[in-house]
């Protein structure tokens, strides 16, 4: 069993701070701090933090630069489980960059600076013995993630797009995406709704029908909602303080992979993925690394 995440790689700087600032305002912040980022490094890492003790083996491509930050993301693969075979290296461009504002309440907003994620090279990018499943997002160029997704489907590999951040997605990707899993916004902007206005138990069923399998919309601290062939559901939200939801998301999706490969249903994997979603935003960054499949199983029992 074997997943493939393919996906950027971010240098992220985060910084503490009361409030987003205004326009041509400089705001005295709290505290600063570098990790690991980007939304498909970060998945790969929660898959294989899940997937490892049950013997599913989690694979990386992407693109870094020739630099420090290339390096180091690298090694924290390498150190996470994950084979970092497939991440290739541009010499003329930096690793991709994010910066991040993370609010008192939990809540953040950043800019990303693509960097060597743009150079990647699908023409190199290849599936790894026993690939099943292939995780995509949108921070990589949607012609890399339809030459993937047409090698997943060859393979006989299924694909679940996180359609994040929001853009609109052609036919000819939707037509090779078998879960959809979007927040909010990205699924208003997919429907052509405001996020406001958007009703979940509709909406999902409505991106179900843009996906082969079946949808997810996560809610934050309102649960998730999902729709396949079977059935429609909403999950509530697991209640436990929130000291930072930047990377929930990707927690989620890492986890609900792991589980679909493992053959569970979509409603069984979401309130797996749900819990570790919660079991993330809920530890301290510096932490997060030592989740275990077991606290999982634990919060759910």
């Amino acid at each position: 069993m074997s997943i493939l995440v393919l996906g950027a790689i971010h240098h992220d700087v985060i910084v503490e701070a009361p409030r987003l600032p205004m326009l041509d305002e400089t705001l005295p912040g709290q505290s600063v701090r570098y990790a690991f980022g980007g939304k498909g490094g970060n998945q790969a890492l929660a898959a294989a933090r899940y997937g490892t003790p049950l013997g599913v083996s989690v694979s990386f491509a992407g693109c870094v630069g020739a630099d420090q930050a290339g390096k180091s993301a690298r090694r924290t693969l390498i150190d996470g489980d994950v084979d970092a075979a497939n991440l290739q290296q541009a010499e003329g461009s930096p690793t991709g960059m994010s910066v991040a504002i993370s609010l008192p309440e939990g809540g953040y907003g950043a800019v990303i600076v693509s960097g060597a994620n743009k150079a990647f090279d699908p023409e190199a990018l290849y599936m790894p013995p026993g690939t099943r499943w292939l995780v995509i997002q949108n921070e990589l160029l949607e012609p890399f993630n339809i030459a993937a997704a047409t090698m997943a489907r060859q393979v006989g590999a299924k694909v679940v797009l996180n359609a994040a951040p929001a853009r609109p997605m052609s036919p000819d990707l939707s037509g090779l995406v078998d879960y959809l899993v979007v927040n909010r916004v990205e699924a208003a902007g997919l429907l052509g709704q405001e996020a406001e206005a958007l009703v979940p138990t509709q909406a999902v069923k409505a991106l179900a029908e843009q996906a082969q399998l079946g949808a997810v919309i996560t809610l934050g601290g309102e649960g998730v909602c999902l729709a396949d062939a079977s059935e429609e559901a909403t999950l509530h939200a697991h209640t436990v303080p929130v000291i930072s939801t930047h990377g929930a998301g990707d927690a989620f999706i890492g986890a609900l992979t792991v589980q679909l490969d493992g053959g569970k249903s979509l409603h069984e994997a979401a309130r797996f993925a749900n819990a570790a979603a919660a079991l993330h935003v809920s530890t301290p960054p510096e932490e997060r690394a030592a989740i275990e499949l077991n606290d999982v199983d634990a919060l759910l029992a």
